[in-house]
């Protein structure tokens, strides 16, 4: 009798391998929308209309985004410039500490997509070779239950997760700016950053979406292995 092919045993540190390529690839993920969000001057652009930001904060509409583009242009990724506002008393000394310190949040992003981008390339490759696409499953699974969790908080009460967020990224209160003497916090509103927010965890999960509709299009397109039945020499 000739015996039928039987199919090789999963190794476990390759379903190891999968979940930790799939925490990467969250991270990546993560990181990624985080710097497309900041990138997207025209969420703010919009707010300017929809959050009535003119009105509230008494500066033209020119004013405001030539502010808001001095702020995106320090905390972009290529810029190693001073934070400069074009009006003048838009920060007192401990609002300039603050915006330094989210420019070192932002950077420690930009650190882990570059590090993490390689990382994501090896592991898919390594998989594509081995022919398994189960850690497109694990990092669906990640990046889709995440990111849900964190928008049905930010849902129930925003201004908790607001408050929770900087008291957790930061060791001072100099977050809490004074009207008065910071008047760049009256060009942005708590709302503009809740909309932020939506947009990242948005983008998150669209690329959960992604890896989980690629994962279903694999198991679909795998070919269906015919066993074999033993033959009776004669």
């Amino acid at each position: 009798m000739n015996a039928s092919n039987t199919p090789k045993s999963k190794k476990w540190y390759d379903t190891v391998f999968a979940l930790l390529l799939a925490l990467a690839m969250f991270l990546l993920f993560v990181s990624s929308s985080v710097f497309l969000t900041l990138a997207f001057r025209p969420l703010y652009y919009l707010d300017i209309k929809l959050l009535d930001i003119a009105e509230t904060s008494g500066f033209e509409k020119e004013e405001i985004k030539a502010n808001y583009d001095a702020l995106i242009d320090y905390n972009l990724p290529l810029s190693d410039g001073e934070l400069v506002f074009p009006s003048d008393n838009m920060m007192s000394e401990t609002a300039q500490i603050h915006f330094e310190e989210v420019k070192d949040i932002f950077d420690l992003f930009k650190v882990m997509a570059l590090v993490l981008l390689p990382v994501c390339i090896a592991g898919i490759y390594y998989f594509y070779i081995k022919k398994r696409t189960d850690y497109l499953l694990y990092t669906g699974i990640v990046t889709v239950t995440l990111p849900v969790v964190v928008g049905s908080l930010i849902a129930l009460n925003w201004q908790k997760v607001f408050i929770l967020f900087h008291e957790i990224a930061f060791d001072n209160d100099y977050w809490i700016f004074d009207p008065y003497e910071d008047l760049v916090i009256t060009i942005l509103p708590d709302a503009f950053f809740m909309h932020c927010a939506i947009m990242i965890i948005s983008l998150v999960l669209l690329g959960g979406g992604a890896c989980t509709a690629l994962y279903i299009r694999s198991k679909k397109n795998k070919p269906k292995t015919i066993e074999q039945q033993p033959t009776i020499d004669e």
